[in-house]
């Protein structure tokens, strides 16, 4: 009889302790407890700049991640992409490519090195678990865009042993693996080159994940046919809420639900709500895209300079930017088309994502809280977060072992 007071009396100590706790307490419990992992960030692009120390905390818009600012938010790994643009596919410019794209992870490496008591670069899928009870931010490598692979196909396992745990196949235009999204002359292979399927092959031998942000249509799916293993969307948004070339159908997601793969939302603006055509910022933003068309004829001074133009926009006509809550309308989106394991983060900050009320990366609690205020439980949170993704990075490496 008092063995069972005893009981009576301490669970109701225990319910008096969790209907005591206040949704500002629930929401850090819940955030905190989750394993966070953002698939794609272009940072390394600012490593190379002597202005900026990725371990000082800095200021968006003009900088989004850094060491401090992953703490305050809560985020226990992220994805630093080797970016290189495209360029006319010659051996010189697919030289400069491959020479860019070792000196952004050279600088990953030595930025985590010199500050190794706030991170370390990762390679396995459990590193982040163990980096996290250090207290430490687990930096993995991305390359976007596999110019710099030019027709070599060595260069694959090159970067695969240097730490890079994913390649998007293309960027903005063609390149010798598939045809992209974006590509004003439009597809060049039909999707996927042939040199581009043995791509496939190679990185599935690896253990090596598969992008397939920024490819065409059909380049996905011949993906999607050839690949043994589950493939990853680092950073794309829904076709069916903001009609971005970019961002993808229902079928797609569909076809990447039965794959086993997962679409991680992207927090840039216009692929998460169609822009309003009419003000002065979008015709602005449409006189540098056409100055911009053609990079490959653009010295790297003149790419520069635009990219300074584009930013200084921010400051010039303001945007009005999505909301955290048309962001989890994607996330809503998927998970009423396929469920809730096949959806996650991949905010692309430092490469134009941000939105209103997530402006970088400790402001990452506000989609936690937006999921918690739609009913989404603890453990459907703990998916998109972080589960979701690291067991298709799991499935990826147990494949290649």
């Amino acid at each position: 009889m008092i063995k069972a007071v005893l009981i009576l009396l301490t669970m109701g100590v225990l319910l008096t302790q969790c209907t005591s706790e206040t949704p500002e307490e629930k929401l850090k419990r819940i955030h905190e407890s989750a394993i966070t992992v953002d698939t794609h960030c272009d940072t390394p692009m600012a490593l190379l700049n002597d202005d900026f120390d990725v371990a000082e905390r800095n200021e968006s818009p003009r900088s989004r991640v850094d060491f401090p600012r992953m703490k305050d938010g809560g985020l226990d790994a992220i994805f630093f992409a080797a970016f290189t643009g495209q360029r006319e596919r010659t051996p010189e410019n697919t030289q400069a490519a491959y020479e860019m794209a070792n000196k952004m992870i050279e600088k990953t490496y030595e930025v985590c090195d010199k500050n190794s008591e706030a991170a370390e670069v990762a390679n396995e899928p459990g590193d982040v678990v163990r980096l996290e009870k250090e207290g430490k931010r687990a930096i993995y490598i991305g390359m976007e865009n596999g110019f710099p692979i030019g027709t070599e196909l060595g260069r694959v396992e090159e970067f695969y042993n240097k730490g890079v745990r994913y390649v998007t196949l293309c960027h903005s235009s063609n390149n010798d693996i598939c045809d992209s999204s974006t590509d004003r002359k439009g597809p060049e292979h039909d999707g996927l080159s042939e040199f581009g399927k043995k791509v496939v092959g190679e990185m599935n031998r690896l253990g090596m994940m598969i992008d397939v942000s920024h490819i065409s249509d059909k380049s996905f799916y011949d993906v999607i046919e050839l690949s043994k293993a589950p493939v990853i969307a680092s950073h794309s948004s829904v076709r069916a809420i903001a009609h971005h070339k970019r961002n993808m159908t229902d079928d797609m997601i569909k076809t990447l639900a039965e794959n086993g793969g997962v679409i991680q939302i992207c927090l840039l603006d216009d692929y998460i709500k169609d822009p309003d055509t009419m003000t002065v910022r979008f015709q602005k933003q449409k006189e540098l895209r056409a100055k911009f068309a053609k990079p490959d004829e653009m010295s790297d001074d003149e790419v520069k300079s635009l990219r300074e133009e584009w930013r200084s926009l921010d400051e010039k006509y303001p945007k009005d930017l999505p909301t955290v809550a048309d962001c989890v309308d994607h996330i809503d989106h998927v998970v009423d088309l396929v469920g809730v394991d096949y959806v996650g983060i991949g905010s692309d900050f430092d490469g134009g994502g941000g939105l209103k009320d997530c402006a970088d990366v400790s402001q990452f609690p506000n989609i936690t809280a937006e999921m918690l205020k739609r009913g989404y439980s603890e453990e459907d949170i703990d998916k998109v977060w972080g589960g979701n993704f690291l067991r298709v990075f799991n499935a990826v490496a147990e494949l290649a072992e």
